[in-house]
């Protein structure tokens, strides 16, 4: 696998101020420029981008993976197994809410992984997995 380097992505959010404090204080990223719009975070090295928009009434989309609902869109990162477990400690700590709280996904299959999802308080969904053979990651 060649050297990953870091991705960029910007998403909507309705309050600002709350999500700056999650994105902050429970996920713990460190906060990079910002206007009175926006807030830039070093997600595990990988820039995120809060972007200010007006709340939308949209229902959150699922698909069935693995007998779970999965939210649609989501967005996370693939984390070292050792991280998965002590970063999941730490949400489950600060009361995040689970929507598919931290379990191992596709037990003893190809592709075995860690995996927990969660909303930000915009109704943004993420994932964040694990795998123990990281060589799994785009196994079929």
């Amino acid at each position: 696998m060649q050297k990953i380097t870091p991705f960029h992505i910007a998403i909507p959010v309705h309050n600002l101020d709350a999500c700056r404090t999650f994105y902050s204080e429970i996920l713990g990223c460190e906060e990079g420029r910002s206007s009175d719009h926006w807030v830039d975070f070093n997600l595990f090295g990988h820039q995120l981008v809060i972007h200010y928009k007006p709340k939308s009434e949209e229902d959150l989309h699922t698909n069935p993976v693995d007998g779970k609902n999965v939210p649609v869109p989501h967005y996370g990162v693939v984390l070292p197994w050792d991280t998965f477990q002590s970063f999941s400690k730490q949400l489950k700590e600060k009361g995040v809410k689970f929507i598919i709280e931290p379990y191992i996904r596709f037990e003893g299959e190809v592709g075995e992984q860690a995996t927990m999802f969660f909303l930000d308080p915009a109704g943004n969904a993420l994932e964040f997995k694990a795998f123990k053979d990281i060589g799994q990651l785009f196994a079929k």
